[in-house]
Formats: C-alpha cells, sequence, structure tokens
C-alpha cells in the first residue's frame, strides 16, 4: 500500500487525541481528521468520484484544504491545487487540461470561477458559504451527513497520481506536472532525514498550500513523521510572529518576500522566536546580510537556504546548519536518495566550479508532465530531470544556483549571474528587495538593469546605488540603470517575476 491517505489511519490508532492541525481557536486530532476524511471521502464517493479522477482545490489555507486531499487521496483520485491569484481563464485552462471531475473552492472564488468552469467539473462543493448557490453542495452539509462512515483506502502503488501541480506559469501556458506517491512519500523521507522531524515538530504553514512551499517544504512530511501543523489562511508578517510566540512551532518555510516582510517588523527584536529550530528558505538566492539578520532573529534556528522545484516536491538540496555562513550563498548538498549534476551544453559533466544546467534524479522526481509529451522530453531525459537552472558545484559538492538560462546576461561576450549583482545590492543598507535583468544595448547586446525597493524613509539615488555596486563589481556588471520600484512582481514561492521587469522596463 503506497496511498498517502494511510498515514491518518496509523497515526489515528497510536495517538488518536493529539492535536494534529491547528488553525486559530480550532483543533483537529488524529482521530477527528480521520473521521472527517472518512465522510467527505464516502460524500465523494457516492457522487461518483474514484479512482484516476481529479479533483481541484481553489481555496486559501483551510484545515478542508488539507482534509479533502487526503479524502481525495483515500478514493485513489488525486487533487488539484489551484493558484487562488491566477484570473478565471487561467482557472478555466487548468481545469480542462486536468480533466477534473470535482471543483472545491469558496465563496470569494466561486462567483468568478462559475461562469468559466469546464462541462466536465460535474460536481461543485462550496465550503463556508451560508446557502450553497443552485448547482453548488455545500461541503460541511456533506461531510455532516456521512458522519460515521468508513472508506478503506484504496490501493496503488507508488507511481500512482496523488497530486497535479501547475507550475506558476512563467512560460505562456503553465504545465501540469505530475506528482505520484512514490515521490511524495520519498521526498517525505527526504525531509525527515535531513530536519530529524519527529512527532514533537509543529511546522508553521504560512505559505499557500496550493504550492509546494507551502504543502511540502515539509509541509505534509511533519504529519508523516507524527508532528503537526498550524496553519495560517493568509500569510500576515506581524500574525506570523505572533503565533511563534503563542503556539510555540518548531519550523517554518519563509519564501523570501516573506521573510523581508518578518524582518521589517519593527518590534521584531523584542519577540519571543526561541520556538523555531530551523527556517527553510529558497525561491532565490539569499543574501549574506539577509541571512546573518535571520539568525539574529530567531537566535534558535538553522537557516536552511533550500533549492527545489515543482517537478521534485520541493526541497532536493538543503545548506546544513554548520556551514549557514561559511557557504552562503549555497542551497547546500541533495537529500537522500538525490542526485545533482552539472552540465554542459554538450550534455557532458562540468567540472568543479564551472556553470552549467543543473540536472537532477532521484524517486522523489516526477516523470513528467501532464499531457505535454513535448515538454516532458524536452525536460526528462536519460533518467534526469534539466532544470533550465544554472549553476555550479565546488570541491565539497555544494551547490550554487547562479540563475535561469534564459536570465544570465550576456554583456559583451561577458556571462553576468544576476545574483551577484543583486547580493552587492543587497548589501546596500537603504535597499530592502533588488532584482536585476538584462535590458537591450546597442554595442555590448546586453546590460544589467536593476529593479530595487528602499527603505520607506531612504533619500539614496540611482547614481548612490551605482557608486556602491562599482566599489565591489567589475565594471561591466555595474546596473546601467537603477529603476525604483514599491514592490517585486513574485510567484507564489518568492521568485522573482523577472519576465515581467523585463517587460515593464524602458
Amino acid at each position: 500500500m503506497s496511498n498517502f491517505a494511510a498515514i491518518l489511519d496509523y497515526h489515528a490508532s497510536r495517538a488518536p487525541e493529539k492535536v494534529v492541525l491547528r488553525q486559530g481557536d480550532r483543533t483537529l486530532t488524529n482521530a477527528h481528521l480521520l473521521e472527517r476524511v472518512n465522510a467527505l471521502a464516502a460524500g465523494l464517493r457516492d457522487l461518483g468520484v474514484g479512482r484516476g479522477d481529479i479533483v481541484g482545490l481553489l481555496l486559501y489555507n483551510h484545515l478542508e484544504f488539507l482534509e479533502a486531499t487526503f479524502a481525495v487521496n483515500r478514493l485513489g483520485a488525486a487533487f488539484l491545487p489551484m493558484n487562488y491569484r491566477l484570473a478565471p481563464d487561467e482557472w478555466r485552462y487548468i481545469l480542462e487540461h486536468a480533466g477534473a471531475v470535482a471543483l472545491l473552492t469558496e465563496p470569494e472564488f466561486q462567483g468568478s470561477i462559475d461562469p468559466v468552469l469546464p462541462d466536465g467539473v460535474r460536481h461543485r462543493l462550496l465550503l463556508g458559504a451560508d446557502q450553497a448557490p443552485d448547482g453548488w453542495l455545500d461541503y460541511t452539509a456533506l461531510v455532516e451527513a456521512n458522519r460515521g462512515r468508513q472508506v478503506p483506502c484504496e490501493p496503488v502503488g507508488p507511481d500512482d497520481l496523488q497530486r497535479l501541480m501547475y507550475t506558476s506559469g512563467t512560460t505562456s501556458r503553465p504545465k501540469g506536472v505530475c506528482i505520484t506517491h512514490g515521490n511524495l512519500t520519498w521526498k517525505n523521507l527526504g525531509h525527515i532525514v535531513e530536519f530529524g522531524l519527529t512527532a514533537d515538530d509543529t511546522t508553521l504553514v504560512c505559505g499557500p498550500l496550493y504550492h509546494v512551499g507551502g504543502f511540502d517544504l515539509p509541509g505534509v512530511g511533519t504529519l508523516h513523521a507524527g508532528g503537526s501543523l498550524t496553519v495560517m489562511r493568509k500569510f500576515e508578517a506581524a500574525k506570523a510572529v505572533d503565533i511563534i510566540e503563542r503556539e510555540r512551532p518548531t519550523n517554518v518555510w519563509l519564501a523570501p518576500s516573506l521573510m523581508n516582510a518578518i524582518l521589517q517588523l519593527p518590534d521584531l527584536h523584542d519577540r519571543d522566536t526561541s520556538s523555531i529550530r530551523f527556517i527553510i528558505g529558497g525561491g532565490e538566492k539569499m543574501p549574506e546580510p539577509l541571512i546573518e539578520r535571520i539568525l539574529k532573529a530567531f537566535p534558535n534556528a538553522w537557516f536552511s537556504d533550500a533549492y527545489g522545484l515543482t517537478e521534485t516536491v520541493s526541497g532536493d538540496t538543503f545548506n546544513d546548519r554548520d556551514h549557514t555562513l561559511s557557504k552562503a550563498g549555497s542551497v547546500g548538498r541533495p537529500v537522500v536518495h538525490t542526485e545533482v549534476r552539472i552540465v554542459d551544453p554538450d550534455g557532458n559533466d562540468a567540472p568543479t566550479g564551472q556553470l552549467g544546467e543543473i540536472a537532477l534524479r532521484g524517486p522523489k522526481v516526477s516523470a513528467g508532465y501532464w499531457r505535454d509529451p513535448t515538454a516532458t522530453s524536452a525536460a526528462f531525459r536519460d533518467g534526469w530531470f534539466f532544470t533550465g537552472d544554472v549553476g555550479r558545484l565546488d570541491e565539497d559538492g555544494y551547490l550554487y544556483v547562479e540563475d535561469r538560462k534564459k536570465d544570465m546576461i550576456v554583456s559583451g561576450g561577458e556571462n553576468i549571474a544576476t545574483p551577484e549583482v543583486e547580493r552587492v545590492l543587497y548589501e546596500h543598507p537603504e535597499v530592502v528587495e533588488a532584482a536585476v535583468v538584462g535590458m537591450a544595448h546597442p554595442r555590448w547586446g546586453e546590460v544589467p538593469q536593476a529593479f530595487v525597493v528602499l527603505k520607506p524613509s531612504s533619500t539614496a539615488s540611482a547614481e548612490d546605488l551605482q557608486a556602491f555596486c562599482r566599489e565591489r563589481l567589475a565594471k561591466f556588471k555595474v546596473p546601467a540603470a537603477v529603476t525604483f520600484v514599491e514592490e517585486l512582481p513574485r510567484t507564489p514561492s518568492g521568485k522573482v517575476l523577472k519576465r515581467q521587469l523585463r517587460e515593464a522596463k524602458a
């Protein structure tokens, strides 16, 4: 039996009264969660949802999001977590491309998605409405009506689909990543070993559950180990620190934008963050000055900069505690049963220290994209997943992610890794955030352009920042232009949407 939903039966039989999920004043024990999951699975089964079906979830972070994933998996079906920041036409594309037969959403999205639902979505469930509109079923009523029913876990193999996760759409159309029960189990094992997760751990989930960062870093890996989750509906920096003080979670994943928001809190140095034993970063390279500020703000925490993708269920490499600063800028070494290599343009292994494309292999790596053989064959070759990211390995096997292939700037024949320029900008005391992209140039082909968020009271000018960079970088790496913005456009994982910056630059 490889069905991930079976972990609920295991933990409910051994620690039935343990609180496993918490959101605000609401809690669910192992036994209560299993009861609700069985009830929902029974209701979905009566509607005709079964093995091989796809069920869409368009929700903010709710405890029902998690119980729905377990109920769907219990039936041998797969769930489809959807980005609530997308436009209705994008939701339609994803549901139609996935072939979803059912959708669970909440009132905030119901009115927008109802008109664009594909005909194949036969069942529509609504969470949290006073009264479900015509054509919609009330989620809470469905669960209550089926209390006490038992639904055994459908036997599945490690290659059976556990969920579909559509990439964040930095390309023209998002791709559906096929994540199997085996992929998830091996991912959980890797994170349990890496961080020593036990039943005593509590993960604060403040990133969106529709994304691998919120769901998987370490997310449900903590549940696998018998621990618990504290869930925030939506991230708010001050409230996140309130929860850390009150609920005493032991770990958290924070995308760079979330981490930055917490670091900007004026009273952070007065808050009790001592319960946090590790923080997982990732999404983009974390500059050393920010790492130092994180360690000061969370005195008992190991900050582990990470590298991972949707295609690998997140978290492929982590920087270890002993090298947080000595290997600053590195995302560490691969988790157990995962391999990484750096490939040159001819497909050969690049020498130590030289840049090339990052390729990954292991049982946590997806086998490909849903209904997209062309994209699958391009990225998954000879047992390896070719990420499209540029990196290097040092003499100790630590990975450094330098850039996306398409984000590397080639100026007069010289390669400029944009995070190198961004690192220097972050060292300026007036800079909150920075991103660098290539700007067309008649002589050099491309030159760097920086987009910078300053502290509210700052009077720093573009010339000030350029002079700061000239003291620390080769002349050709200094931004030819600096544009000040209120915020950087980001994906839900915290990655800067450089495509939007390239389109916005003058």
